[in-house]
């Protein structure tokens, strides 16, 4: 049973660019190393620092494409910018995100990162 997020995460997903986001091998070994608990903990401390500002340093360009899967993951959910967050998701640039959205944001990055990181299920 799909959800508005899941449903949210596939249209996303459809876009040619967000499309070529997939967490392979060093991102892929950091949630097997670190478990999805702590890169939960990751996209918190990230976010927080990077996008929740109502004016993040260099928005725009603040989200590197590769280095944890924190980073790929807000790339192929539109989470990487405000203007992604503005457009993609409806949250307001200009203004610093509040606990709920921050929360939200969170939860999309993981959400991606555990379909990512699921095993491919055999057709039945």
């Amino acid at each position: 049973m799909t959800d508005e997020l899941d449903d949210r995460l596939d249209r996303i997903g459809r876009h040619p660019f967000r499309a070529r986001f997939r967490l392979r091998g060093r991102d892929r070994a950091v949630v097997d190393l670190r478990g999805i608990t702590t890169v939960r903990r990751h996209a918190e401390d990230l976010t927080g620092r990077r996008l929740a500002p109502a004016e993040p340093r260099n928005d725009g360009r603040q989200t590197p494409y590769r280095g944890h899967p924190v980073f790929v993951a807000q790339h192929a959910t539109a989470t990487c910018c405000r203007t992604c967050l503005a457009r993609w998701h409806g949250i307001p640039a200009g203004r610093a995100l509040d606990d709920t959205e921050r929360a939200y944001v969170v939860e999309v990055i993981c959400r991606w990162i555990v379909r990512q990181y699921a095993p491919h299920q055999p057709p039945p």
